[in-house]
């Protein structure tokens, strides 16, 4: 059986409960350890990372700008006070929202050009902060990690009801 150092990282003295539970700790412990050198760049911007995140997509989303819902579904980590996070954001001038004309009920969001700027500025620092995290894999493996999360984001995506497409 393959041993894993997750149990000296966490200072386990008994064994898990299962694989299946070392596994998912590994994984868990892994994405905390990893997104460390991200943090550490955005933080210094003054933002955090979640506000960094709902910054880069509505960058993507271009000039028509993305619901607060659609924003708060396409996070990485979920983030219960969407509202609050761009409530920030707004006031440090990174986005700005308004009011649908057909349907008053619907607030878009958008990127401002101060937003662009500092993503613009964090965008090289950030690369680098993902490469010193995954360096150490090369272009094969990078697959197979980016093959395996998939499938194991699918699988906990079915079983919590979210479909693929949440994922």
């Amino acid at each position: 059986m393959h041993k894993s150092t997750i149990h000296d990282e966490l200072k386990q003295k008994r064994p898990f409960h299962s694989r299946y539970q070392e596994a998912l700790l590994a994984l868990m412990r892994t994405a905390a350890v990893s997104k460390r050198p991200v943090v550490k760049v955005v933080e210094a911007a003054g933002i955090s990372l979640a506000q960094y995140n709902v910054l880069r997509i509505l960058r993507g989303s271009g000039p028509d700008g993305l619901p607060t819902l659609a924003i708060r579904e396409r996070m990485v980590e979920e983030a219960a006070g969407i509202t609050r996070l761009i409530d920030k954001l707004e006031a440090a001038g990174y986005v700005s929202r308004e009011r649908s004309t057909p349907d008053r009920r619907l607030v878009l969001c958008r990127i401002s050009e101060s937003g662009l700027a500092l993503l613009s500025e964090l965008d090289a620092d950030v690369n680098e902060a993902d490469k010193a995290v995954l360096q150490v894999l090369n272009e094969e493996e990078l697959d197979q990690l980016i093959d395996l999360l998939d499938k194991v984001r699918e699988m906990a995506g079915a079983n919590a009801g979210l479909g693929s497409e949440s994922a």
